[in-house]
């Protein structure tokens, strides 16, 4: 995740530098999930034939080969382009991570906890790393610490077991190593209608289709944090460091909310704890405006809509993860990545629109207002469908 929060952190910023607007610089942070919304279903399946590992190496790779590009791309269109293959790339690589802990803990949401604490490590430093390097170096060091993150996670990569996935084949129980269980064809590379079938009949599953929804609208916070967020805090002058600190207080946070996600899943009906959690979160980042612009209140807010964003992922990915077996893992992140892109992808464009038409600060407030109501008919259709365990 510290990968995917580099790149994140930084275009922003640099979008700020070079001086486009507020819907150009939405426009780029969510192009980064173009390629994650089309291909996130054909890369999951990928994973389930070849192996996790193998798949996200090639991906780590890439990101880290072409990110020195960005400081010497100025143009609108040039940075749109790097951003559609650098967002896939990092955003396939954290896909194999999720299929890698789900195929290993079968869901348990207390070990789901602990891989989302973990994640959290990374996601913390590499804002305020980020923030410092950009005030002291700017754009090229800024980029080089991307680089260098790939490298490092690359490495770390053959450090990673093979896993052994267990199906039904012909009603036999077939266990089989992640890592070789199909030999590779250039056919392989191309996307097939057959797993984009698979994947999204998983949402017919109620409880998939519930979780995935509101998966969706939780996202959608990350996607203002993300774009018109920083834009925000640099116009009302918070340095690099103030913003990366910000960013890091909501992912270290979100880790400890996160550990927490095995006992909320004992609360009760896991549904409803997703939904109010996701409507606070919802909350809090929209009243940004409302703050003051201080730093200490805004350092509040966003602890506690990271603790709110940390319960309840583990509570998603371990309800999504029992409702389908072992072998269907990547197909299922797959699904799961496609709809968090769908919100990533709509949500900054969309709200920088907002903000040129009716200025920043009054955007937070009608994404706001919109994103609470689609959570209240998300909570009426939790009322009519029963939870079957």
């Amino acid at each position: 995740m510290g990968y995917i929060d580099v790149f994140v952190f930084l275009m922003p910023l640099y979008g700020y530098e070079l001086g486009l607007s507020a819907a150009k610089i939405g426009t780029l942070v969510g192009a980064r999930t173009l390629l994650t919304l089309l291909f996130s279903i054909h890369v999951g399946n990928l994973m389930d034939r070849f192996g996790t590992v193998l798949v996200m190496k090639y991906f780590v790779v890439l990101a880290a080969f072409l990110a020195p590009i960005y400081p010497l791309t100025e143009s609108f269109s040039g940075l749109l382009i790097l951003q559609i293959i650098i967002g896939g790339a990092v955003s396939f690589g954290w896909a194999g991570a999720q299929t890698m802990i789900a195929q290993v803990t079968n869901g348990d949401a207390k070990y789901i906890g602990r891989f989302s604490f973990a994640s959290r490590i990374g996601t913390t430093t590499a804002p305020l790393i980020a923030g410092v390097i950009w005030d002291l170096g700017g754009t090229w060091p800024s980029y080089f610490l991307a680089s260098i993150w790939g490298v490092v996670l690359f490495g770390t990569l053959f450090l990673a077991p093979n896993i052994e996935i267990k199906f039904v084949k012909n009603k036999k129980k077939v266990q089989i190593k992640n890592s070789t269980q199909t030999q590779f064809s250039i056919r392989d590379l191309l996307p097939r209608f057959s797993d984009y079938v698979r994947s999204f009949s998983m949402m017919l599953i109620p409880i998939v289709a519930i979780s995935v929804t509101i998966m969706f609208l939780r996202n959608s916070t990350s996607s203002v944090n993300n774009s018109i967020y920083v834009v925000y805090l640099d116009g009302i002058g918070m340095t690099g460091t103030m913003i990366g600190f910000l960013f890091a207080a909501i992912e270290a946070s979100s880790g400890i909310g996160s550990l927490l996600g095995g006992r909320a899943i004992k609360l009760g009906d896991p549904r409803w704890s997703m939904i109010i959690g996701t409507a606070a979160a919802i909350f809090f980042i929209c009243i940004t405006p409302l703050l003051g612009g201080i730093f200490i209140v805004l350092l509040l807010a966003q602890i506690v809509r990271g603790l709110l964003q940390g319960v309840i992922q583990p509570v998603m990915f371990s309800v999504q993860t029992k409702a389908v077996g072992s072998h269907e893992q990547g197909a299922l992140v797959g699904l799961r990545q496609t709809m968090n892109r769908l919100s990533a992808i709509i949500v900054p464009p969309v709200m920088g629109l907002i903000a040129d038409q009716w200025g920043i600060e009054e955007s937070f407030i009608i994404l706001g207002a919109g994103l609470l109501f689609l959570c209240l008919l998300v909570s009426i259709w939790i009322g009519r469908v029963p939870n079957n365990k």
